[in-house]
């Protein structure tokens, strides 16, 4: 039970949502053997797993909380629980200690959507708490499209154990090993 004026807004999160798991679909099929795979890099997976729950999380809550009569606090709550376990089972399989600032933030983003959720679910109409979810949507829009741009370029690529860092660039084609 949003009130109407978030309607634009919510429209264009939900779009740009689903926009960019397109581009997050291109990134990996761009990238697909160094990010699934039996030679898939870590990162890689990390990336494209934690891009892919954000931009659901956005497009989930925006577009839900079109439908009149639905309390976004439902959606919010629901998907702040299925992204935080997602992200945590993420953490632990894959072991990424180096990441812990990026796991709090995640986290962290994920407990402010549930908090805010819980607060949509008590007072529906409650045009604070619509605001403080919206940015939420807005940053996990942001941090989820740096994720499937980092993706794109490559930046997975060069923690890989063994390849050469190419300065935050692909190398150029043609300049491969065997070429």
């Amino acid at each position: 039970m949003v009130p109407g004026v978030y309607d634009v807004y919510l429209a264009a999160a939900a779009t740009a949502s689903a926009a960019l798991i397109g581009l997050l679909f291109v990134a990996v099929s761009v990238r697909d053997d160094t990010i699934f795979g039996p030679k898939a890099v870590p990162g890689g997976e990390a990336l494209a797993i934690t891009a892919f729950t954000g931009l659901v999380n956005s497009f989930v809550v925006s577009l839900l909380g079109l439908i009149p009569k639905v309390n976004i606090g439902e959606p919010a709550v629901i998907m702040a629980v299925i992204g935080a376990v997602a992200t945590v089972r993420l953490y632990r399989r894959l072991r990424a200690g180096r990441n812990l600032i990026v796991l709090a933030v995640t986290l962290l983003a994920y407990a402010a959507q549930l908090g805010y959720g819980v607060l949509l679910l008590v007072k529906p109409h409650d045009s604070d708490q619509v605001i403080n979810l919206s940015v939420i949507v807005f940053v996990t829009l942001i941090v989820s499209l740096q994720r499937a741009w980092a993706l794109l370029k490559g930046k997975h690529l060069a923690s890989a154990p063994g390849s050469a860092t190419t300065g935050g660039h692909d190398p150029p084609p043609g300049s491969g090993p065997g070429r």
